[in-house]
């Protein structure tokens, strides 16, 4: 009876053994996803009144773990039903993924100064409205978490398949997949929006050091005055580093599952500028399509 249970141990030691592999590999590769995951919700996390920032954080991040719960058993039952199906869905979100990048350039490219009154207004129609705003901005977050948290899994359920081969593991390879996929999901989800999270609280933090100081000058309020000043700059910066980001994303996920892009789009260029412009001429043309779909959901719900 013990030596079974040991066993047991044994067995899960190894297998954790190989799935510390494959894991470290499926990170590896996804890294540079997460980094545009984190500037992207970074980007979307902020902009609301201090009381409501970490509750609004925490939706999304709850948004985020259901997002991840539905995608990994989808992929691997789409693995098993349809394998190209997985391709397919990737374009798709590589369309809404651009469409939100294009669109934030053309707002800014031809972004006109409101007037007095306009402001006024807009501050009056944000306060009466906060709560369908908040949530209009929840759901945003949500809906591209997903597609970015989609190519996450992909890429993750890729690494593992290679790392199982290069390990010629014991196990099951659908079981080593599945552990390493939930566990690179996992660290997604708690790592991007932990730091979200110490992104947005900044400046309560450059508050609290100064505070605690209890002197106009000096180390702590330096630091805390540094913190405080610096917010809307890391919150600008994140702004124009997670519009680059969705659009080259984008243009990877089209450059990368599309054929005829992958082979025969201006290979001369280096990768970044294919998938930029990729990205950006994806946009454009789903610009019109998003549109007129907003237009037509509208209609059917009146």
């Amino acid at each position: 009876m013990a030596s079974g249970f040991f066993a047991i141990l044994d067995d899960i030691a190894a297998l954790m053994d190989d799935v510390a592999v494959t894991a470290k590999l499926a990170t590896q590769k996804t890294a540079g996803i997460l980094g545009d995951d984190l500037a992207v919700n970074a980007e979307k996390a902020t902009g609301f009144l201090e009381s409501r920032e970490i509750p609004v954080l925490m939706k999304i991040m709850k948004g985020s773990f259901i997002n991840k719960l539905i995608i990994v058993p989808a992929v691997f039952l789409l693995q098993w039903l349809y394998e190209p199906a997985i391709n397919i869905i990737l374009i798709f979100g590589g369309f809404y993924l651009a469409y939100e990048g294009v669109e934030k350039i053309i707002e800014f490219l031809f972004h006109r100064d409101k007037k007095g009154h306009e402001v006024i207004e807009e501050a009056e129609q944000t306060s009466a409205n906060g709560i369908e705003l908040e949530k209009s901005k929840i759901k945003s977050a949500v809906t591209t978490d997903f597609i970015l948290s989609l190519e996450i899994v992909i890429i993750a359920l890729a690494s593992a398949k290679v790392g199982y081969e290069a390990l010629k593991s014991q196990f099951n390879p659908l079981l080593v997949e599945i552990v390493t996929v939930s566990i690179v999901a996992i660290i997604a989800t708690v790592g991007v929006y932990g730091i979200v999270a110490l992104i947005v609280r900044m400046d309560d933090a450059g508050y609290k050091l100064i505070k605690k100081s209890g002197k106009e000058s000096g180390f702590l309020v330096a630091v805390g005055t540094f913190l405080v000043n610096a917010l809307p700059w890391v919150i600008k910066g994140l702004a124009v580093v997670g519009t680059i980001a969705l659009i080259l994303v984008a243009g990877g996920i089209f450059v990368h599952n599309i054929e005829w892009l992958h082979h025969h789009f201006l290979p001369i260029l280096h990768s970044i500028l294919r998938e930029a412009l990729a990205g950006i001429i994806g946009g454009l043309l789903a610009i019109p399509i998003f549109k007129l779909g907003a237009k037509a959901l509208t209609m059917i719900k009146k």
